[in-house]
């Protein structure tokens, strides 16, 4: 065996088959995929918040975010919304489909500055995608976690990702959940409006004993850090998912360099205090 054999290549896709899948809302599925390779299913180890790049021949390659918890290991889980020739080939694939993916990649939620401490996971639209694998991650490893409390806004009930189990995590006594949209049906029973609305839910807290993370839309940011400001928790302590442009995943086609940082292996999490010194980060 010669050097080459022994270095893994970087950009050589790992085959993947499809387990199961659904779908969410219109134009949004739910898919569970695992290495054929059963050693390499079993070892493959993440953290929360990172990506990885899908791909189907002949079609093209792009980046995900995973779903899943690594606490649950042997499937990838992955929201896909339906946007490109891409998510239309995948939605085409059925279970036991064959697609090829590569990674992790990119920088996860910093899980170390969270333990001991309380939590406040906020999450708009589309966002509530990556922050389902922190989710699920501290609710597997309840104990490493003081008290955690889940805020999710959608436009409307039917735009509401993972609808079913979410309503059964608000049933736990160990978490506080609380749901907003902007359009509610007659059914809906929860808050309308804004995600913000729902920190005047919040109990008080210590600034300082208290980790804040944040994913949705580019628009939402400001707003919801303006609340976490307004709670005195630190900069540093605020973390938020920014996923720009990523094409290669290990920082060589320059897509998403901004300055000398590049999101695809510095982030996609950054704390606030980061995007300080690089506005162009939101």
């Amino acid at each position: 065996m010669n050097m080459a054999e022994l270095i893994d290549n970087p950009f050589k896709p790992k085959a993947a088959r499809i387990v199961r899948h659904f779908d969410l809302i219109e134009g949004h599925r739910f898919f569970q995929i695992r290495h054929i390779d059963m050693k390499k299913a079993m070892s493959f180890t993440y953290c929360p918040g990172q990506f990885i790049m899908l791909s189907i021949p002949g079609v093209g390659e792009s980046t995900f975010s995973i779903s899943s918890t690594p606490s649950r290991p042997g499937i990838l889980e992955l929201g896909v919304r339906k946007v490109g020739k891409l998510t239309e080939a995948f939605f085409q694939k059925r279970d036991n489909d064959v697609v090829y993916i590569r990674g992790p990649y990119g920088n996860g939620f910093k899980l170390d500055q969270m333990v001991n401490k309380d939590l406040i996971i906020v999450a708009g639209g589309l966002g509530v995608i990556p922050l389902r694998s922190i989710l699920y991650y501290v609710l597997d490893n309840r104990d490493m976690f003081n008290r955690v409390f889940f805020l999710y806004g959608a436009r409307s009930p039917k735009e509401f990702l993972f609808k079913t189990e979410f309503f059964q995590i608000k049933e736990r006594d160990d978490i506080d959940c609380f749901y907003t949209v902007d359009k509610p049906d007659k059914e809906w029973t929860e808050s309308v409006g804004v995600v913000t609305k729902l920190f005047k839910n919040l109990p008080e807290i210590n600034p300082k004993e208290t980790t804040a993370v944040v994913v949705g839309p580019p628009v939402m940011y400001k707003f919801v850090i303006d609340e976490f400001l307004k709670l005195k928790i630190p900069k540093n302590q605020i973390q938020l998912s920014l996923e720009r442009r990523m094409k290669c995943g290990i920082g060589k086609c320059g897509h998403c360099a901004i300055e000398h940082l590049y999101t695809c292996m510095d982030g996609p999490v950054f704390t606030y205090w980061d995007t300080l010194h690089f506005r162009e980060l939101i």
